[in-house]
């Protein structure tokens, strides 16, 4: 049964936050609150808890999963950027976004989008993600916690340690962080696209919500 930890949301407890990462770097999933919503989140390099997290969410690997990333510099180590895609990523970042944009070689070709070799990347404003991301120092490999049937992601730390607590191994409940996904907007080409409305306004991108 997965331990169930209540986290303050703007405060949150580094003892718990470090036993958190100490169980993503051992192979463990870990739900976590977002800006947006609850995501799932594993170690970078853990194909195992990555492949948990595809079977929880029943996603092929033509689904983005998303590196969460400390900041625009981390972005740079994992995604190629040019100065218009910079400009945007300054200016919508942290928030509730999830940028599509092409990976370098540093991105193990299993986390890509196999025909695009694209990644999902995003920089949440959350005190909870940021002590997560502070102690691991490299970025969290992601996805919303919605799951296969439901209309919108969990809320509710009981719901998720109930339908959940035999399939991860950490939740951090920091109380209700909302059920509006991220808005998912592909920089791969010249234009700015919005693949998803979600709770990030278009209006930054030349579309309006």
């Amino acid at each position: 049964m997965a331990q169930h930890f209540m986290v303050h949301p703007e405060n949150p407890q580094l003892r718990l936050i470090s036993r958190a990462v100490e169980v993503m770097r051992d192979g463990g999933l870990v739900v976590y609150p977002t800006d947006s919503c609850y995501a799932l989140g594993c170690h970078i390099g853990d194909k195992t808890s990555m492949e948990r997290i595809r079977r929880i969410r029943q996603v092929d690997e033509r689904h983005h999963l998303t590196l969460v990333c400390r900041d625009l510099s981390e972005i740079g180590q994992y995604a190629v950027v040019n100065n218009s895609q910079y400009r945007l990523l300054r200016a919508a970042t942290p928030g509730s976004y999830t940028f599509i944009l092409r990976a370098t070689r540093e991105v193990p070709k299993r986390l890509l989008n196999p025909k695009r070799n694209t990644i999902g990347l995003r920089v949440p404003g959350h005190p909870v993600v940021s002590a997560l991301l502070e102690e691991m120092q490299e970025p969290i490999l992601s996805s919303t916690l919605i799951l296969p049937g439901d209309e919108l992601p969990l809320n509710d730390g009981e719901e998720i340690l109930d339908r959940l607590g035999h399939q991860v191994d950490v939740i951090l409940d920091a109380g209700s962080c909302g059920i509006e996904m991220t808005t998912v907007v592909d920089l791969t080409a010249e234009t700015p696209s919005i693949v998803r409305q979600g709770k990030g306004s278009t209006a930054l991108f030349g579309v309006s919500n």
